[in-house]
């Protein structure tokens, strides 16, 4: 017999191979796909899965999140639908925090971070949550969020020592004192984001910022409210890691800020009110910005053209659109890495009668001959043309986000409808996911309805704003959109009875939202979409005061979802669900 030893290996079962496999794959479209092939798969799924979004919080519960996902690390939930964020859906819709915080709490020992947004947190939340999860709790985002105070943050900050990201932008904070801040400095040292933009919280010590920089050099990302930025001197000092910073104000004589110097490694910054008198303080590190938010500085069009130019690895910019025309073409000419682009609405009256400070075809033309890199496009224009969206459609092949609002301030557009325009815009951008079209009556016919269908194959999220003439286009756009997961349609003069055939055909829809449609008496024309696990809310029409004591009527809204959950027993009053009505 051979003397030879031979090594015997172990055949390792298909499931041993998957579950090492698994840990690899992080899409979560990909691991619900892999949930599907058999049993032991799904449970394997379900035991290595990390992360989990719930696009509403209404369409599971925590305990059934806990059964199927028992080994999570982190979670980002929404509450409130997206339209919530232009004042659509009443305050009081819902979306409540208690019912997770109690179970992240109790049952999620895994659990390092937690993303809520657009919800109602309150301060016996952050409080318990505090209690049950802080010292392991990493991550922390409460992000256009509402119904705490600042005695919330309080029991974050002193409680989770080990924290790496503070978030609360956007959120209505009741700010009571700032000793929030101070337990955060004197309590963390591995901190690496801090965010409390755009919130009204003012009270906020230098001292306890220069700290937090001092003590947490793995710092990267800052975005505060408006703090004088001669009194960052130390603070920028301190935080020799950062590379992001937004907020900040200059209230003081221009030639003073000569002398305020920016980290080194500064490379994504957003500067409050700055004017073109204190613009130099950017001219010596324009060169490695990559990334701009302008949004809420005091620049006019000739300013945007003067910048831009010293700024060739732009990536990312935010801005409004008294950029205008000349900006854009400065844009395309100069910052060839462009990725992101998103351009607001004029943040007043007079901004829009600036003559240069609009946006049209033409500088959207520019950028898409010259930035051909682009991946997102949000934009206000006052004109558009069916050229400039063949534009963007032949060159733009990277472009996976795009949404355009055509504002009403210009009566006589150039070339409406743009029907030929977007069926060459979306044949020509396959990679698109998310896509808004925002126009008025007149701007897309039935036939560009049937266009968007058919052209959308990769589409999961759209918005629809004044489009079609009538439910024959609805439901043509209906047969096509296989993979079409969230529907916001404005303004549009569609049936329910439409509505509920083209739902029905939208095979992968799990979330309708509807705002001005044409409204029957009994609302039964909706009861063609009943079906199991199909959530149907009707919102109440009221008015809403915008502005300065401006009154304006809210018409009735559709709310559709998908929820293992059941339907919902917290409804405020301006919220009826539709079998009540039937």
């Amino acid at each position: 017999m051979d003397d030879r030893k031979y090594t015997i290996h172990r055949i390792h079962p298909i499931s041993d191979v998957f579950k090492s496999v698994l840990h690899y794959i992080h899409n979560s479209n990909d691991r619900h796909s892999i949930s599907l092939v058999c049993r032991r798969l799904n449970e394997l799924e379900a035991q290595t899965r990390k992360h989990v979004t719930i696009a509403l919080s209404y369409t599971s519960t925590p305990k059934q999140l806990h059964r199927r996902f028992p080994f999570l690390e982190t979670l980002k939930l929404k509450g409130k639908p997206r339209a919530a964020m232009y004042n659509l859906i009443p305050e009081d819709w819902g979306g409540f925090a208690t019912p997770w915080v109690e179970e992240v709490s109790r049952s999620f020992n895994c659990l390092k971070g937690l993303h809520f947004r657009r919800m109602i947190v309150k301060d016996e939340d952050l409080e318990l949550l505090a209690r049950g999860r802080g010292p392991v709790l990493e991550v922390i985002m409460l992000d256009n969020c509402s119904g705490f105070s600042t005695d919330g943050l309080l029991h974050i900050c002193r409680s989770c020592r080990n924290l790496k990201v503070l978030y609360l932008e956007e959120s209505q904070v009741i700010e009571k004192d700032g000793e929030w801040l101070h337990e955060l400095a004197m309590n963390n040292t591995q901190l690496e984001t801090l965010n409390f933009y755009m919130t009204d919280l003012s009270q906020v010590s230098v001292n306890d910022l220069e700290l937090i920089a001092k003590r947490n050099r793995s710092l990267v990302s800052v975005k505060i409210g408006d703090c004088e930025i001669l009194d960052l001197v130390g603070f920028f000092r301190f935080a020799v890691s950062l590379k992001e910073f937004s907020g900040g104000c200059f209230n003081d004589q221009p030639e003073r800020y000569a002398s305020v110097a920016l980290p080194p490694w500064l490379c994504q910054l957003g500067l409050n009110y700055i004017t073109k008198n204190e613009m130099r303080i950017l001219y010596p590190f324009a060169s490695r910005l990559k990334k701009l938010d302008l949004l809420y500085a005091f620049l006019d069009t000739e300013d945007h053209y003067v910048l831009l130019q010293q700024c060739p690895n732009l990536e990312v910019l935010k801005t409004r659109n008294v950029i205008g025309d000349r900006g854009m073409e400065v844009l395309a000419r100069s910052c060839k890495k462009m990725k992101r682009l998103r351009i607001e609405r004029a943040a007043d009256e007079q901004e829009m009668e600036d003559e240069e400070g609009v946006v049209t075809q033409r500088g959207l033309t520019a950028i898409a001959q010259g930035c051909l890199d682009l991946e997102c496009v949000a934009v206000y224009v006052t004109d558009i043309t069916n050229a400039a969206l063949e534009s963007i459609g032949m060159n733009l092949k990277n472009l996976n986000d795009f949404r355009l609002v055509l504002l009403d301030k210009e009566e006589n557009i150039t070339d409406l409808p743009l029907d030929n325009g977007i069926r060459s815009l979306l044949s020509g951008c396959n990679k698109l996911r998310r896509f808004a079209l925002y126009l008025r009556p007149g701007g897309l016919t039935d036939v560009g309805l049937t266009y968007i269908g058919q052209y959308s194959q990769n589409i999961r999220w759209m918005l629809l704003g004044y489009l079609g003439e009538s439910d024959t286009g609805l439901l043509e756009f209906s047969r096509g959109c296989p993979n079409l997961q969230k529907l916001e349609v404005r303004g549009c003069c569609f049936s329910e009875n439409a509505l509920a055939m083209a739902v029905l055909q939208l095979r992968s829809l799990k979330f309708l939202w509807v705002q001005g449609y044409k409204k029957s008496k009994t609302g039964f024309g909706l009861l063609a979409m009943v079906r199991p696990f199909w959530n149907i809310e009707i919102i109440q029409p009221r008015k809403v005061i915008y502005g300065e004591g401006r009154e304006i009527d809210q018409p009735a809204h559709i709310l559709a979802y998908y929820s293992l959950a059941g339907p919902r027993t917290d409804f405020p009053p301006s919220v009826i669900p539709l079998d009540s009505i039937a």
